[in-house]
């Protein structure tokens, strides 16, 4: 594999930026995946990235072990799996620039009707957030998006919100269920040709810088207002759907 200067040292960046995502801001991944969406093609980045995702979520994992709340999780995985089936058979066929897209309204539709959930339940006098229908369906979306495009963390933060989890169960729970998705993808990544032996060693090169962005994450979201959090969390997913559609 052969990666320019740029490439390397943007690469290097966004490997902090991952660490970091892991341990303090969830939803800065999408605007790491938009980045390397845009340095690299589309499809190709998903198998650079998926690696040095899975490093950053071995360190969250082992340091908000005591933080998951599993009940949330177990009922989502099997959904995420069917879309992860889904993402794989679409990963095959779609250009990069559709994929970009494709990923970018996306979360923008999702960020959009998180925000006016409270008015339209009480419109439609139904809890759709609490729907074994409305789950499943984020569900597959977090499988689609992560196995396309490492875009899930908006829709994850959007299952985890309607939850009413603090910040801390929000990001140990959002940590877990990486973990668990990023494993179960490598086989289809790999099957795609987009994990290669090349970019494992890129990967195993990105781990200090991993480390470098987890350990800046502990230390600042204890100092993160609870009221605040939600708002960063949704302005960084717009942000990163804007730029996904646009660039």
């Amino acid at each position: 594999m052969d990666i320019t200067p740029l490439q390397l040292a943007v690469t290097i960046i966004c490997a902090v930026l991952i660490g970091f995502t892991k341990t303090g801001l969830p939803t800065l991944g999408i605007f790491v995946a938009a980045i390397m969406a845009t340095i690299f093609p589309a499809r190709e980045s998903v198998g650079l990235v998926t690696p040095i995702l899975i490093t950053g979520d071995i360190i969250a994992i082992l340091y908000y072990r005591k933080a998951v709340v599993w009940k949330h999780l177990l009922v989502l995985l099997p959904w995420v799996l069917a879309g992860i089936g889904a993402g794989y058979i679409v990963l095959g066929q779609i250009g990069n620039r559709s994929l970009s897209v494709l990923i970018g309204i996306l979360v923008l539709l999702l960020i959009a009707l998180h925000l006016v959930k409270d008015r339209l339940e009480r419109a439609l006098e139904f809890a759709f957030t609490k729907s074994r229908a409305f789950n499943g369906g984020l569900g597959i979306l977090a499988g689609f998006t992560t196995m396309i495009g490492n875009a899930a963390g908006s829709i994850m933060s959007i299952y985890l919100f309607s939850k009413g989890m603090n910040k801390t169960a929000f990001v140990g729970t959002n940590a877990f269920f990486f973990f668990i998705v990023n494993v179960i993808k490598v086989p289809f990544t790999s099957h795609l040709g987009l994990i290669t032996p090349q970019s494992l060693v890129l990967t195993a090169w990105m781990i200090p810088a991993v480390a470098a962005g987890a350990i800046a994450g502990f230390k600042l979201l204890p100092l993160i207002p609870q009221k605040y959090f939600q708002a960063i969390i949704l302005i960084l997913a717009a942000l990163g759907g804007i730029h996904l559609i646009l660039f």
